[in-house]
């Protein structure tokens, strides 16, 4: 099965909510990317700002 396709993202934080971000990676077994990517997704969804789902390869559109 492919994977969806990513893009880079650099930004600056403060140390203390890097370490924040990475504990709570830890405690979900996750990424800290795929922290960010979840963190994000639940404040979009919680606000009402809709996030296109990727299309999976090999699906086709009907």
């Amino acid at each position: 099965m492919a994977t969806a396709k990513t893009t880079t993202l650099t930004f600056r934080i403060e140390p203390e909510l890097k370490e924040a971000l990475r504990t709570a990676a830890e405690r979900e077994h996750r990424s800290i990317a795929n922290m960010v990517a979840v963190l994000i997704m639940d404040y979009c969804e919680k606000n009402g700002i809709p996030v296109e789902k990727p299309k999976q390869a090999g699906m086709k559109d009907k």
